[in-house]
């Protein structure tokens, strides 16, 4: 059986897939071209991540198809239903990439309160003339110990956020439509570990009160985070998107940065993606990546194997 990992694939599934007698091809096939190829190669399982869209048109041509799999968490670039309804399995790995995605959103708000994307700009450039005035522009720094912490969606990777919050002394609220509360097991490298429970609240109530808000959400028709929810936030607070694009009004998201209202803003996924907006681009109050949450190598060779394990569990 044939196996296109058309958006690639750690080593780590490749190699389990081969020992279990998978023929893996690795070729990026354009989206375009990506019916002809599957139907001349007689493709079984199609891989994607965020690049590849998997659509009723694609699933209809493809007949060869016996699973979609996706190597991450959100599947909105997949039609999951019309293919579940054709018999396609589709699969994807919901926790493989967590904890790299809480560890991304703490690498944003540990820069931000520390001003250290604007001094990395300033200081090859003016380090030596005016050291001491940089550090007076970045000398109000804000610790995060202490502060509260919004979660917005508190499946897996709002959870993994949440106990790296708490490693931090962190206070940590959490608004979830389909839970009421969760446990956190925050492990130690000494083998200790301790069991923290978290209720969660209306989300109204996580907007006034967090220092700092963090999405873990999927996509939506309407933004999770628009104008109304902006006013009702702390004056100050700073919020994290490394979720989905389109989930927080950019246009009302930079209005709030520049007024003040808001601190700063770490996204990691926008609105117009692949294109960003060159208005969020060029914002200093931005704290900017291009979509990297799942972008480590431990969180990849994760996923290369729970994508495989399923696929042979699924095929043998």
């Amino acid at each position: 059986m044939k196996v296109l990992a058309n958006d690639g694939l750690a080593q780590s599934g490749v190699t389990a897939l081969e020992a279990a007698g998978y023929e893996v091809i690795l070729t990026t096939v354009a989206q375009e071209q990506l019916e002809n190829y599957i139907n001349e190669e007689n493709i079984d399982v199609l891989l994607v991540r965020s690049a590849t869209t998997v659509r009723e048109e694609l699933i209809d041509a493809c007949p060869s198809i016996k699973i979609i799999g996706r190597g991450g968490v959100g599947m909105d670039n997949i039609d999951v239903e019309y293919a579940r309804n054709k018999g396609v399995h589709v699969i994807n790995t919901p926790a493989a990439s967590s904890h790299s995605v809480g560890e991304l959103v703490f690498a944003h708000l540990s820069g931000m309160v520390r001003f250290l994307n604007n001094a990395n700009r300033n200081m090859p450039l003016e380090g030596e003339s005016n050291f001491k005035g940089l550090k007076k522009a970045y000398g109000a720094g804000i610790e995060l110990k202490g502060k509260t912490l919004g979660v917005l969606g508190f499946g897996r990777i709002g959870q993994a956020t949440a106990t790296i919050a708490l490693r931090l002394g962190m206070k940590v609220i959490a608004f979830d439509p389909f839970m009421e509360s969760a446990t956190l097991n925050l492990d130690f490298f000494d083998g200790q570990s301790i069991d923290i429970n978290i209720d969660t609240i209306s989300k109204e109530e996580v907007l006034a009160q967090a220092d700092f808000i963090t999405l873990h959400v999927p996509a939506q028709k309407e933004y999770v985070i628009g104008k109304k929810e902006i006013e009702s936030m702390k004056d100050g607070a700073f919020i994290a998107n490394a979720a989905r694009g389109g989930v927080i009004d950019e246009v009302e998201l930079l209005a709030a940065l520049d007024s003040g209202k808001l601190g700063g803003a770490a996204l990691d996924v926008f609105e117009s993606e692949p294109k960003p907006a060159v208005q969020i681009l060029m914002n200093p109050k931005v704290s900017l990546t291009p979509h990297i949450g799942a972008a480590t190598g431990e969180a990849q060779d994760r996923i290369g194997t729970e994508l495989a394990s399923q696929i042979i569990e699924l095929l043998k």
